[in-house]
């Protein structure tokens, strides 16, 4: 096994920089009687860290973030929605749902991009005890069909460019009763419109404050089936519970609460943010671990019907935004557009992201340029987002790390056999604990058994850990490029690819070659107006990492690299920019 070199702080730190060791500042975070206090409770038969005062139940969160009252919760364009208002709208739908039949364990499919009505849709959904199958808003009208099907959704609520997108698709979704389309231009016979159950966002106010549906719900019961990005085969439903969701809130408020300590100040009172959140709520980043948090901070979110560099740094200056980001691209993209020092982004307090791995050189210029702290962390589909959560100083000290788990997480790095552990700092598979771990894949019980082993998920990602906890995903183990025996990680050579002035987005790829069964080259996206020369690259990365690592060929694409809704690169599409390369599988 390798070793993998740590990686120096991207920027001069205070000296005197951490006042609090990593394990001092979780013990006094989660001491007895903290909010960050711990208990063990049973999970499927096994006994599992949680946060004692994370919320019991889906439920309970949205009744909780009524006390936000008047405070906005969405903004789309001109439509800007309160969390009263949020509520009320909730109540009515839920309300709507068990007057058409559905009961407690039924799935509800939905597609829509992010609009007010997607947490109305997830929470009536969650709070009756239903199953919320939120579909990816991307996907084709076949792939829609698949996951409406797969999950047997007894009801499925679309937006009007989702219905036309399925249709063709309708007849053949047998277990489908009802039919609900928001923001329909014309009205057909065989759907309902939302509009009809709730009214437009700006009438949600004036709805009646009706009771929702009692329900008694448990924390491990089912809530959610967020489909995984299905690089090969179908995509799997991960089955997701209520525990799963809130346990999100905690972690998120615990790594922000360390933070303060670790640079030695007092942790203040939360208070409430205003976020852009421009990554699709169909993904977990941002349905678990930025709604749930949300809803009870009284954040206000910001929609964006597609991201725009000029429009998102309008939004920033007007609505004052303190966070924002998603995936890495986002942050490259504020910091090169030409016009940025044309808006007032001085609100910014951090730009977080997850779903890729970033450059230590983006981690430098978040905090140089806008003064604003950069945060990432590490989960997946599986694990209902965060595990790991790393962000300000830590961040900034290990710019190639995800960072630590949170407290109710365990990592370990395994060997292949999925049972030998690794000593620290030996790259192995990545294998991870606790109780933002998914019930397993719907419907897929050999799948199940292969990925979920006793309370554990083996994330097919290879990692390892430094000596005090700290995670490095040095890449999947699929993605590996294995050139005559020498593993290279696509990480490393793109962490320094991005190094230099002009790379903003690239991905590196193995080519087949007959003798050493594969070679890397990396595809790049270069800043607007810059330069760079294939043979400029490949003596950039010579000079810096073993020769062997350099990529035999680069292709530059005038557009940044092509990601699914996860912001995850799609590598398998980029292998065709090589094809009229001579001698590629000839070595």
């Amino acid at each position: 096994m390798v070793q993998v070199p740590t990686g120096e702080p991207v920027v001069p730190l205070d000296p005197s920089w951490p006042r609090m060791s990593l394990a001092d500042a979780t013990a006094a975070l989660t001491a007895p009687g903290s909010k960050f206090e711990m208990e063990s409770v049973e999970i499927g038969g096994l006994a599992t860290r949680v946060w004692k005062h994370a919320p019991h139940d889906l439920g309970q969160l949205l009744d909780a973030s009524r006390t936000h009252g008047e405070r906005l919760f969405t903004i789309l364009d001109e439509e800007r929605v309160t969390y009263e208002a949020n509520w009320r709208a909730t109540a009515t739908l839920a309300q709507a749902l068990v007057a058409n039949g559905v009961r407690k364990g039924d799935r509800v499919a939905f597609a829509m991009r992010n609009l007010p009505e997607w947490p109305v849709i997830f929470f009536a959904i969650t709070t009756i005890g239903a199953i919320a199958v939120p579909l990816n808003a991307w996907w084709t009208g076949a792939e829609l069909a698949y996951g409406i099907n797969d999950s047997a959704a007894k009801l499925l609520i679309v937006d009007a460019e989702r219905h036309a997108r399925l249709q063709g698709h309708l007849g053949a979704m047998p277990a489908v009763e009802r039919l609900i389309v928001a923001r329909a231009e014309q009205r057909t016979a065989d759907t309902l419109a939302l509009e009809d159950i709730i009214g437009r966002p700006e009438a949600w106010a004036r709805l009646a404050a009706a009771a929702r549906p009692a329900t008694r719900l448990a924390s491990d019961d089912a809530a959610t089936i967020f489909y995984t990005s299905g690089t090969t085969g179908n995509p799997k439903g991960a089955l997701g519970t209520h525990r799963n969701l809130v346990t999100n809130i905690l972690s998120g408020g615990f790594a922000g609460a360390r933070s303060y300590l670790r640079r030695g100040e007092p942790v203040p009172e939360p208070a409430p943010r205003t976020l852009l959140l421009v990554i699709p709520l169909f993904h977990v980043t941002a349905c678990s671990a930025s709604l749930m948090g949300s809803l009870v901070a009284g954040n206000t979110i910001i929609f964006m019907r597609k991201w725009d560099t000029v429009h998102a740094m309008e939004i920033i200056e007007r609505e004052k935004v303190h966070a924002t980001g998603g995936v890495p691209t986002i942050a490259w993209q504020l910091i090169e557009h030409p016009d940025r020092s044309k808006y007032d982004l001085s609100s910014l307090e951090a730009i977080a992201y997850g779903g890729a791995p970033s450059a230590p050189e983006l981690v430098k210029r978040i905090y140089e340029e806008f003064g604003a702290l950069p945060g990432n962390g590490w989960g997946m589909t599986e694990t209902m987002a965060t595990v790991t959560s790393h962000s300000s100083e830590d961040y900034l000290n290990r710019p190639t790390s995800a960072g630590p788990p949170v407290p109710v997480a365990d990592l370990e790095i395994r060997d292949e056999d999925g049972v030998t552990l690794l000593p620290v700092g030996t790259v192995g598979e990545l294998w991870a604990r606790g109780p933002m771990i998914v019930k397993g894949y719907w419907n897929q019980p050999e799948a199940t058994a292969e990925t979920f082993v006793a309370g554990w998920v083996r994330t097919g990602d290879l990692a390892r850990l430094d000596d005090e906890g700290f995670v490095y995903i040095v890449d999947r183990a699929k993605d590996m490029v294995l050139r005559g025996g020498e593993n290279i990680y696509s990480s490393e050579v793109e962490n320094v690819l991005y190094e230099h002035p002009s790379v903003t987005d690239c991905a590196v790829i193995g080519l087949p070659h007959r003798i050493l069964g594969e070679e890397p080259a990396a595809v790049v996206h270069l800043a607007p107006g810059t330069s760079a020369t294939e043979a400029e690259l490949q003596a950039w990365v010579g000079s810096r990492i073993a020769a062997f690592k350099v990529p035999v060929a680069i292709r530059f694409v005038a557009e940044t690299l092509p990601r699914n809704a996860n912001g995850k690169i799609l590598k398998k599409e980029l292998k065709a920019l090589f094809e009229d390369r001579p001698g590629l599988a000839a070595g």
